[in-house]
């Protein structure tokens, strides 16, 4: 996900560096010229002295210089004895004129352009440290939503001694903590998983041996109860599969949903319904785990309603979709969810009812894994429909 370009943090820091400088530079200046005025109105005037030809004087007074009217010099009025009043006027020699600078250089774009000169040199200067810090943040950020999107491996560089190599520091001992304990936990239950298998065997070879002698009803419980655990360590060793990268269960391929969901409701009884002059149907996906989503939602259908069951198909020009619908108590809206989640029962459910708690929370990882979705709405009637979506591209 790209960040706008306004919300870049070493932007606002730069900007606010930037008008920092600014802002002084402007306060600055308008306190020098304050004080430039304050102490020309404090600076006192100059004494004027005019005396005659026989040196008496005739007007002493202490005035400030006026500007000469038209012209450039200096101009003061002197009062005399007499109550006549002098002016005398003090005008500056011809010279030639200076040379007038640009118009863009006078007075007062001058202290504009010094400003911008002085803006632009501490922008230049503070990028590349401000860049610099908030490259390393935009480091850290990359790495920890890779980490949060799967890659466990992902560690974030250490560069450095400051509090952003800190952060990284402990994020990749954390990283490697949870890492670990999930490699541990994926692997005690394949090896619990795979060493079930033994007593499980054991048990079937004993069933055997026990001849015609044994209550049919023991060995109905035995038999279920080996059923039961069979299927149980299939859909933990195939959760711990799918927890697995893309490439540990198998490659996508083009898979005829037609056929599939025909095998599989003619296995289960279940009314089948296409759309007329439909044949095939193809997504790409993996072919067992597709048949594993339509079988699994067949029987979790068929526990849970002694009713007709209907399974449809229909193509849009994006999707399949897959429909299956039952006659069962149906599901509360409260429960719509949380139904996918693993090991969950609907509450008043049994273990004599069948089932893992493990069926629906398949459908919805390998739909997912297809890069589709589930959700569960009601059936007009009663009952519950099961609804799969599955692109028809990826």
């Amino acid at each position: 996900m790209s960040t706008p370009l306004t919300q870049r943090l070493y932007l606002r820091i730069w900007l606010a560096v930037v008008a920092t400088v600014v802002i002084l530079t402007l306060l600055f200046s308008w306190l020098w010229r304050q004080e430039a005025e304050r102490e020309r109105a404090q600076r006192p005037g100059r004494e004027i002295v005019l005396r005659n030809a026989s040196g008496d004087i005739i007007g002493q007074a202490v005035m400030r210089p006026g500007r000469l009217p038209g012209q450039s010099g200096f101009e003061f009025e002197v009062p005399t004895r007499d109550g006549q009043t002098l002016f005398v006027q003090l005008p500056r020699p011809n010279r030639p004129p200076p040379m007038m600078a640009p118009p863009w250089w006078r007075p007062p774009f001058d202290f504009v352009w010094l400003l911008g000169l002085v803006a632009l040199a501490v922008a230049l200067g503070a990028y590349p440290i401000v860049r610099r810090l908030t490259k390393r943040l935009e480091a850290l950020q990359q790495g920890v939503e890779r980490w949060g999107e799967g890659d466990l491996a992902r560690r974030l560089p250490e560069d450095g001694r400051d509090e952003v190599a800190f952060l990284a520091q402990r994020f990749n001992i954390a990283a490697a903590r949870v890492q670990a304990l999930l490699q541990s936990q994926k692997a005690l239950l394949a090896n619990a998983s795979h060493e079930l298998r033994s007593p499980l065997t054991r048990i079937r070879m004993g069933l055997e041996l026990m001849g015609e002698h044994s209550s049919a009803t023991a060995r109905e419980e035995i038999a279920r109860n080996i059923h039961e655990l069979d299927q149980l360590i299939d859909e933990i060793l195939l959760a711990s599969r799918l927890e697995a990268s893309p490439i540990d269960i198998g490659t996508l391929e083009p898979v005829d949903l037609v056929g599939l969901c025909a095998e599989e409701c003619a296995q289960t009884g279940a009314e089948f319904e296409v759309p007329a002059g439909c044949t095939s149907l193809l997504v790409p996906g993996v072919a067992k785990l597709l048949r594993r989503v339509v079988r699994n939602l067949l029987e979790n259908a068929r526990r849970h309603t002694a009713g007709d069951i209907s399974l449809s198909l229909q193509r849009s020009s994006q999707q399949v979709t897959i429909r299956v619908c039952d006659r069962g108590p149906g599901v509360p809206p409260a429960q719509r969810e949380r139904i996918f989640e693993p090991f969950y029962r609907l509450p008043g459910a049994s273990e004599r009812d069948g089932g893992v708690g493990l069926g629906l929370a398949l459908v919805k990882s390998i739909t997912a894994r297809h890069g589709g979705n589930v959700r569960c709405e009601d059936r007009p009637g009663g009952g519950a429909c099961f609804v799969v979506e599955l692109p028809t591209s990826t």
